[in-house]
């Protein structure tokens, strides 16, 4: 079992970068494919990225390819989410996710632990 807890959420102008961490409060991150989850007021919850387990296989959602890059320290116990060139419809409670398997899931549903996410708001 795992807890996990994000970090690095707030306010910032379009265009500009935020750092998202997703550290273990409780347990480790190497036995975990991990993934980022964002959700909108009045929208589902959308994926946004993911990491297998060895992190050597990663996947992006399309909206935000070529501008945000996730990463994971299983020596820091730390998943990241590096954002730059944010968009107001980036706007959204991100949240991290961990599942038992190798390699992470588009689907949110196919995770086991999740953090209680945090805010990130892009102004225009």
């Amino acid at each position: 079992q795992v807890q996990l807890a994000e970090s690095g959420g707030g306010l910032v102008q379009a265009g500009g970068s935020l750092r998202l961490s997703c550290a273990a409060s409780r347990g480790i991150l190497s036995p975990y494919a991990m993934g980022w989850f964002r959700q909108a007021p009045g929208k589902e919850r959308e994926f946004v990225a993911g990491i297998s387990r060895n992190g050597g296989y990663l996947n992006y959602a399309d909206s935000v390819k070529q501008r945000f890059t996730i990463s994971k320290d299983n020596a820091k116990n730390t998943l990241y989410l590096q954002m730059s060139s944010l968009k107001p419809e980036d706007t959204a409670v991100y949240s991290c996710a961990a599942r038992q398997f190798r390699l992470s899931s588009a689907s949110s549903h196919d995770y086991d632990y999740w953090g209680q996410g945090t805010q990130v708001t892009v102004s225009s």
